[in-house]
């Protein structure tokens, strides 16, 4: 019996399948992108690479100064448009209209990066607060989450008219796998991710969306910055390639995970983090 026979839907290969020229293997052009918390950080820098590879991107983020820097960086990048919608994660409403406005700009999202995040609240278990508790998890997993509620809404309702296919890629970390002082809060909210990733896979699997998570080691952010200078030495010594992620490369992770390239890796956890994982 042959593939085809098996698996019908492999001789029809969805729009988000066909093959780019081979001189250009991930031309994203004609694909839409959502990028939470798209506006610095290790969102900007992923926005970058899918804006230079063609795609349109529309970025969800508080800040309206720093979204109207990135949409000017990012239109500067490449043929496709950039936008930005105010978005707070943790405010299921906000998400709703984002989305809304995203489609009235562009009518479809193939990908959606799920990268909005926070720090953790830095205390021990034993003067761990429910109100630090309940922020981290607000915006690293019930932001995802209420994120993805709504982009596969439409993803499946495309599906189901004839166009499947969809990419959820979430911002995770190498805390979700790994112990460090003062952020079980962290920890624990970017593990919940890594099981709404799994979760993600296997459930939207049949309209041919795939989940994948990103477990981020040691990169230059905003949040970083604010962490205290020891972590930055400590991380320095136990990475193996001794130094942190560059923003550069994350464009390229980016394009793979958004291309057709990564169509048949769904349900990962993969680490990103220069062999931090295994030190």
């Amino acid at each position: 019996m042959t593939d085809g026979a098996r698996f019908p839907q492999l001789l029809d290969p969805s729009p988000h399948r066909r093959q780019a020229h081979p001189m250009n293997l991930f031309d994203l052009s004609g694909r839409v992108a959502v990028i939470t918390g798209g506006n610095g950080g290790l969102g900007l820098a992923m926005a970058r690479g899918l804006a230079k590879a063609g795609a349109h991107v529309a970025i969800w983020a508080r800040d309206a100064d720093k979204n109207a820097a990135a949409i000017e960086e990012l239109g500067r990048l490449g043929a496709g448009e950039a936008r930005a919608m105010i978005c707070d994660v943790t405010q299921g409403q906000q998400i709703e209209a984002a989305m809304a406005a995203t489609l009235d700009a562009f009518g479809r999202v193939d990908v959606c990066f799920a990268n909005a995040g926070r720090s953790g609240a830095g205390t021990r278990i034993p003067e761990m607060s429910v109100e630090g508790w309940d922020a981290v998890m607000a915006v690293n997993t019930r932001g995802a989450a209420l994120t993805y509620k709504h982009v596969t809404r439409h993803m499946i309702e495309r599906a189901e008219s004839g166009d499947p296919g969809g990419k959820l890629i979430a911002t995770s970390s190498g805390q979700s796998i790994m112990g460090v002082n003062k952020s079980s809060d962290y920890a624990a909210s970017k593990a919940a991710l890594n099981g709404l990733t799994r979760g993600a896979a296997f459930e939207l699997a049949r309209y041919g969306i795939t989940a994948n998570a990103l477990l981020f080691g040691f990169y230059e952010t905003d949040i970083t910055a604010a962490a205290n200078p020891k972590f930055a030495e400590w991380m320095a010594q136990r990475i193996p390639l001794r130094r942190p992620g560059d923003h550069e490369g994350l464009e390229g992770v980016a394009v793979f995970f958004a291309s057709s390239h990564s169509d048949y890796i769904t349900g990962q956890c993969l680490p990103v983090d220069g062999g931090l994982s295994i030190s």
